[in-house]
């Protein structure tokens, strides 16, 4: 059996979202962000195997190491991996042959602003808000970029490990654009010059509502 489908059958399962009492998925706004998120830690689990999918297939493409597509070190990578896959697998991310990950300035500045709403005490989002940062500087949407099935399944994991940033999302902003609005805020400068988000020419690209898209991780070599 191939390492790629060693992890995919870990992720193979559709992630279930709480639901309304319509019986509807809540999105991350419509949840009580002041409770901790009552989920099975393997949520955590079919997350990282999506990433790590999306890692594999970027080693076999030869477009990054598994370092530079996570943006861990060799030790937290393999933290993750010895908690993600089997042992069988380990090999083909070839920790033995890669550099450290070095961040750059804007990816600590994502960075800085994931740690500074993840979870108290919790490694788990610490590991997040790096993998986050770093696949955030990919082209393609956020969740795409992490090997998720559609954006409501990156607001579930926003709100679980970075619930204060994930509520301040109030009107669907895509997450990318809403982290780099974020960035600005902070900075005391914008790179929008609209009045209004409702006057830009541009707000259709910048807010979606909420859904549901294809079963399983979304990307994987075929």
């Amino acid at each position: 059996m191939s390492s790629v489908t060693q992890i995919r059958n870990l992720s193979n399962r559709r992630v279930t979202l709480p639901t309304d009492r319509s019986g509807s998925p809540q999105s991350s706004q419509s949840l009580d962000l002041k409770q901790p998120i009552d989920l099975d830690v393997g949520f955590d689990q079919y997350v990282f195997s999506c990433v790590l999918l999306h890692v594999l297939e970027e080693i076999a493409a030869d477009v990054a190491t598994a370092t530079e597509a996570t943006g861990l070190s060799r030790a937290e990578l393999r933290n993750v991996l010895n908690r993600s896959v089997p042992a069988t697998v380990m090999q083909a991310f070839g920790l033995e042959k890669v550099r450290e990950a070095e961040p750059g300035v804007e990816e600590e500045l994502l960075r800085d602003l994931l740690l500074a709403h993840a979870r108290q005490g919790d490694p788990t989002s610490a590991c997040f808000a790096k993998i986050i940062a770093r696949r955030a500087l990919r082209h393609d949407h956020l969740w795409l970029e992490l090997g998720l099935s559609d954006r409501s399944e990156l607001s579930l994991l926003l709100a679980i490990h970075f619930p204060t940033l994930a509520a301040g999302n109030t009107n669907h902003m895509r997450w990318k654009k809403y982290l780099y609005r974020m960035l600005c805020e902070a900075e005391g400068f914008s790179l929008c010059t609209a009045p209004s988000c409702r006057e830009c020419k541009e707000y259709e690209s910048c807010f979606i509502p909420e859904q549901r898209e294809t079963p399983g991780c979304a990307t994987g070599l075929n």
